[in-house]
């Protein structure tokens, strides 16, 4: 799906993107009206609370950004093959004749070939759906029904593919998700002992600040998903894998061909600049000629 002339591409299960909107927005708005308002009551003579909200709503946008750009960008779509080759031995009227009068052979287009990654040999596969042989480390999306470069997987939270233009926003979204978690945890715990100070008890004290109760349960709970997505994607990052080669070399015990080493995977997926689309979205569609067989 495509808005505002092209400039933003959404995957087709866009809507999901709505709900992971409203888990990020609804808390902080909880917390911002409820928590927030209690503890300016216990530093009303100081300007803590000031730096407090401006830190969750500066550290939000930021996170809603990061949502913005890991889902609204083209993840490394692969262009389609408009002429497709043939694939199959054909005898028709249209087919050459050689000398002696017969039907020259299409000769069937092989499903693999190899090209060379630093060094080493790589097979590639050919794509029915696009009909290309896919670049290394390109695999087609069974939901986006695309072929995207350096394919990590289908994020259904965000409705879009995580490729080789929007790894690195993903992983910040997530990672910074994580530490947005744990700055709620903090402060609706820090909340909680200030109300625990003035109840005594308990049980007073959670009926009297069941939002800050809440709030911890909900970070709690989100900090472990996306605290673990961030140690998993650091530990892959650190080897330069894929989500895909992970779970596909633990079953074909594969090599690795794209290590560059620790620091040098880390500087390919944080430094380096980013590939520019194959694709022109805001261009207009050109009328194609038939081709002569």
């Amino acid at each position: 799906m495509f808005f505002i002339k092209g400039r933003l591409m959404f995957g087709l299960d866009a809507r999901f993107l709505v709900i992971t909107l409203l888990l990020i927005v609804v808390p902080i708005v909880i917390f911002c009206t409820n928590v927030a308002r209690n503890v300016l009551h216990e530093f009303l003579t100081y300007n803590v609370v000031y730096v407090i909200l401006a830190v969750t709503i500066l550290f939000t946008i930021y996170v809603l950004v990061l949502l913005f750009l890991t889902s609204t960008r083209d993840p490394g779509i692969v262009p389609r093959n408009s002429h497709p080759l043939e694939e199959e031995i054909c005898y028709n009227s249209s087919v050459p004749v050689d000398a002696s009068g017969r039907h020259t052979p299409i000769p069937p287009l092989p499903r693999t070939k190899e090209v060379f990654v630093n060094g080493f040999s790589v097979t590639v596969k050919y794509c029915d759906t696009c009909q290309i042989y896919r670049p290394p480390r390109c695999l087609h999306c069974s939901v986006c029904d695309n072929c995207v470069e350096r394919f990590d997987h289908h994020c259904h939270w965000l409705g879009q593919c995580i490729g080789l233009r929007n790894y690195r926003y993903f992983f910040l979204l997530v990672s910074s998700s994580a530490l947005l978690c744990i700055f709620i945890f903090a402060m609706s715990a820090l909340n909680i002992k200030f109300v625990m100070d003035d109840y005594g008890t308990l049980w007073k004290t959670m009926k009297e600040s069941l939002a800050s109760v809440i709030l911890m349960v909900y970070s709690f709970i989100f900090f472990w998903f996306a605290g673990g997505l961030t140690c998993f994607h650091l530990y892959l990052i650190g080897r330069n894998q894929t989500t895909y080669e992970k779970c596909r070399r633990r079953a074909d015990n594969m090599q690795n061909v794209y290590d560059r080493g620790c620091f040098g995977n880390f500087l390919e997926v944080f430094c380096t600049k980013t590939k520019s689309s194959r694709y022109n979205f805001q261009a207009y569609v050109q009328e194609e000629t038939p081709m002569r067989i």
